[in-house]
């Protein structure tokens, strides 16, 4: 371990009352989750489609699911699979897995079958608690894959019985809401009877801020998933870190947070699952962002603290100008995995009367590794400042040790995880002693502000989410009209990067784009479909043979 402690220019551009450095985390994540249902046990912790949850009916649900997980098998060190939408399920299944010591795997619910099965191959999860829609895709896994205990989630049990019966109409419209929410499942615990179980009793072992909580999947540039592993005390460390940013958000009741990300993404997990439990905020959960829905909600509660994405902002900004309603009283949105348009900043403050910052992070990083301040001085077209307790460098990519003005940013503080998941070298490779490797290259000005100027990784992130380009293209190569293929990211104003296939036909005139497009849609979810494809008579290459995909895109842009 290195000893060198580089210069921390960037603390002196924090934001009043922002320290420069927290206090080591102890306990575990079940500790933030006890101390608001200590504080505020009647207070609202979930709202799902108007229907509210106290923090202490919060708990009570947690300790029952942790029972009937026991009772079930789970042991502490146990990978349980989580394949949720935002709902109330997820958080109770969340922190009762946790409270067992066992470790959570967060999957997209919409991944194909495919994709979850490379995930399950990889961590092994004997236990799941799934969506009732992904039931039969887990229950048709290969034998090697199959899971002890299967729990369904039908999640319009957590909504208002008056919604639940709308839902039960007999009129198209009702049926195709229904049918997208739930499925009949057969073969599985029902979540009821899991909630239903006697609690967990109290004297159970807790878990410790040194052990493994969470296991976060990343896209390589390969697409072989890679898990994150990260401890109790990275995510504690994280959840503190975005408390000691906004130190004009007071804790308590007033405090509401809107989960408009995904909770399955590390940036939606963290800042909804910790940092707003820690809150003691009220969670207001939507299974998918609904610009409607949002609306619906801040006429009464008004989000304090709104974690989005530049396209989440631009389409509630637009919706709430065209249904005429205010978005007033919305103090603080911060935005990530994307560069955020100083375009759009404008008219969503002057909208809000608040602030809307960007701020960076890793999946390896808990995630939130910088934000802008949330104070005058944030710059534009930078991702602002490392949080309190992080530290950087700037390094030559080709040599690390050696310090450099535009170069590779490597990071280490007390978010940063510890190596992936059962992949040693690949850990390795991302760590100069204990400085991990971002993969980006940076500027960092004299006041600490960073800029991302380029990335070394060939990740496309549309949207939020990261898009491997070589799992994309052995995809399309399957198809007998593709020759050759080289998938690059170019530039889109609504998710950051669009991802678009160059491809090289077998036969350039009876090549049908649509046709292979609805092939690559069979196997891989949505985002990773490209939204373009190309035709192109060769693709440039190395002098060993590789294609030179900087090139393709280079091509692409100028034509």
């Amino acid at each position: 371990m290195t000893s060198f402690d580089p210069p921390r220019p960037w603390t002196s551009s924090y934001a009043a009352g922002v320290p420069a450095d927290l206090e080591p985390q102890s306990g575990s994540l079940i500790d933030i989750v006890d101390a608001s249902v200590r504080d505020y046990p009647d207070a609202p912790a979930l709202q799902f489609f108007g229907r509210e949850t106290s923090y202490a009916e919060l708990s009570d649900q947690i300790a029952r699911a942790a029972g009937a997980l026991q009772a079930r098998g789970v042991r502490a060190g146990d990978p349980v699979a989580i394949v949720l939408p935002n709902c109330p399920q997820h958080i109770v299944a969340f922190y009762a897995v946790l409270r067992l010591g066992a470790i959570v795997v967060e999957h997209n619910p919409l991944y194909t079958p495919r994709e979850l099965r490379k995930q399950f191959e990889d961590h092994g999860a004997k236990h799941a608690i799934v969506w009732s829609k992904v039931v039969a895709t887990v229950q048709e896994f290969p034998a090697d894959l199959r899971v002890d205990t299967l729990v369904s989630v039908d999640v319009t049990r957590a909504m208002p019985w008056t919604t639940r019966l709308a839902l039960r109409l007999p009129v198209a419209k009702a049926r195709e809401s229904r049918a997208a929410l739930h499925a009949k499942t057969k073969g599985a615990i029902d979540w009821n009877d899991v909630v239903g179980h006697a609690p967990l009793p109290a004297s159970h072992p807790r878990p410790a801020a040194d052990d493994l909580a969470i296991i976060q999947y990343t896209s390589g540039t390969t697409g072989t998933p890679k898990g994150a592993v990260l401890t109790h005390a990275n995510l504690l460390a994280n959840a503190a870190q975005a408390r000691a940013w906004v130190p004009q958000i007071v804790r308590g009741e007033g405090c509401v947070v809107y989960a408009v990300l995904p909770m399955f993404h590390a940036y939606g997990l963290t800042l909804c699952l910790t940092f707003a439990m820690s809150m003691g905020a009220r969670l207001v959960l939507f299974p998918r962002f609904d610009p409607d829905l949002v609306l619906a909600v801040t006429k009464k509660h008004p989000a304090t603290f709104l974690p989005l994405v530049p396209p989440i902002a631009d389409r509630l900004l637009k919706a709430a100008q065209e249904r005429g309603v205010s978005l007033a009283g919305t103090d603080i949105a911060i935005s990530g995995a994307m560069a955020l348009p100083h375009d759009l900043v404008v008219p969503f403050e002057e909208a809000t009367g608040g602030y809307l910052v960007e701020g960076y992070g890793l999946s390896e990083c808990s995630p939130v590794l910088m934000a802008n301040p949330v104070a005058d001085n944030r710059v534009a077209g930078t991702v602002g400042l490392p949080l309190p307790g992080t530290e950087c460098r700037v390094v030559d990519p080709d040599d690390p040790h050696t310090d450099v003005e535009r170069g590779e940013l490597l990071v280490r503080g007390p978010q940063v995880f510890r190596g992936y998941y059962g992949k040693p070298e690949e850990t390795a490779a991302v760590f100069v002693d204990d400085w991990f490797r971002t993969g980006d290259i940076v500027t960092i000005d004299e006041a600490g502000f960073v800029r991302i100027v380029d990335r070394i990784k060939e990740l496309i992130i549309t949207g939020g989410f990261n898009v491997a380009p070589t799992e994309v293209e052995s995809v399309l190569r399957q198809h007998p009209s593709v020759a050759d293929v080289a998938v690059v990211g170019l530039p889109d104003e609504h998710s950051g990067e669009q991802v678009v296939a160059a491809v090289v036909p077998v036969d350039p005139e009876s090549f049908d784009a649509e046709a292979v497009r609805a092939f690559a849609r069979g196997i891989l979810t949505p985002y990773k479909v490209p939204k373009r494809l190309e035709v192109v008579e060769d693709l440039p290459r190395s002098l060993i043979g590789k294609v030179l995909r900087r090139q393709v895109r280079d091509r692409l842009l100028s034509s």
